[in-house]
């Protein structure tokens, strides 16, 4: 490959994916296995944070993942992930989840989850990501969600250490 084949690749903030719903992924129930959404879910986030980052990135965090449908298998799962907001090493990831039935040419929103990612180093150690500001109504919509979240989860952070605290408090001998 000669160096004009090569040019710089985008840093974008958006990814999509799909994904054909295959019946190794169903559960007992012949629909598609949450895990199996869930691991899809990671996947897309990874790859859109590391996108971003330019860098290698593992997963700190995923807010509450609800299954709002059933996925069944034969549909097509679109994933849609869009970088909401960047700290110093974290890149908070929010995936939307569009299952398609093919054959009767609908489309349902069947969930959405925040993940956020931290860029680590060839040591494992974090390291930072480049800045960034959103450009559009869309992504300052989905920076200002982020914000709430991560105020939120810093709260449910520190309340869950407290009630770890208690519950050792009660466990301690007297």
């Amino acid at each position: 490959m000669t160096n004009e084949e090569l040019q710089p690749a985008d840093r974008g903030t958006e990814l999509s994916m799909t994904v054909l719903m295959t019946p190794d992924m169903a559960n007992f129930a012949g629909n598609v296995h949450g895990g199996t959404l869930m691991k899809l879910l990671d996947e897309a986030a990874y790859a859109c944070a590391s996108h971003y980052a330019g860098n290698y990135v593992v997963t700190l965090s995923v807010d509450q993942v609800q299954f709002k449908q059933p996925i069944h298998v034969g549909e097509l799962v679109h994933l849609h992930a869009s970088v909401n907001l960047v700290g110093r090493t974290s890149v908070e990831v929010g995936v939307k989840v569009v299952a398609e039935d093919i054959q009767k040419r609908y489309c349902r929103h069947t969930n959405s989850s925040y993940i956020t990612m931290v860029a680590v180093g060839e040591d494992g150690r974090p390291v930072p990501v480049p800045p960034y500001e959103p450009q559009t109504s869309e992504e300052r919509r989905r920076h200002r969600g982020a914000l709430l979240r991560k105020k939120l989860r810093s709260e449910l952070s520190q309340r869950y250490a407290e009630i770890h605290d208690d519950a050792l408090e009660e466990q301690a001998p007297a």
